[in-house]
């Protein structure tokens, strides 16, 4: 295993009938181990959690296919050339779904909610510079149908960011 743990932010870590995939107790505490160390063995996993690594491998392998978690690379954004971070709030008039899925298949957004309150989504931005950001929100952004107003919020210094919520 190579990169870190990343517990999935997406909806579409669902089963067949809709409802979220059970994760039991020894699951989470192999989802933890890996909160700790993505990299951690499946053997000292096993150890930790009272499973042997054929047991962890298979129940990480379940837990990637449901998408319950993802194994991944975490980078901080300005070593790898992306100087510019924004949370961008939309306002959208009709169905929320055909804007949140344009915006989700755009690879600036990181990250892609619908919201109650100000805002009916909120999308994550990472661009290279000040200019990357104008296009995405300009040609990008505002002109798709049903985006109504847009609120930028540009990410002066960025002080946390972690995915390490656990399993509570």
């Amino acid at each position: 295993m190579h990169g870190g743990f990343v517990a999935s932010r997406s909806a579409d870590s669902r089963t067949g009938n809709g409802s979220p995939p059970a994760v039991d107790a020894v699951s989470l505490a192999i989802i933890e181990q890996l909160q700790e160390d993505g990299r951690r063995p499946y053997a000292a996993i096993g150890k930790a959690v009272g499973l042997s690594e054929a047991a962890v491998r298979q129940r990480v392998q379940k837990l990637l296919d449901q998408g319950v978690m993802q194994i991944v690379a975490v980078t901080d954004p300005l070593t790898v050339g992306f100087r510019r971070q924004a949370m961008v709030g939309i306002n959208v008039e009709g169905d929320l779904d055909p804007v949140a899925e344009a915006l989700s298949a755009m690879a600036e957004c990181e990250y892609v909610v619908m919201t109650a309150g100000s805002f009916d989504l909120m999308v994550e931005i990472v661009c290279e510079d000040d200019d990357h950001l104008l296009e995405m929100i300009n040609k990008r952004i505002r002109p798709l149908p049903g985006v109504r107003s847009t609120e930028s919020f540009v990410y002066l210094k960025l002080k946390k960011q972690t995915y390490m919520w656990g399993t509570r």
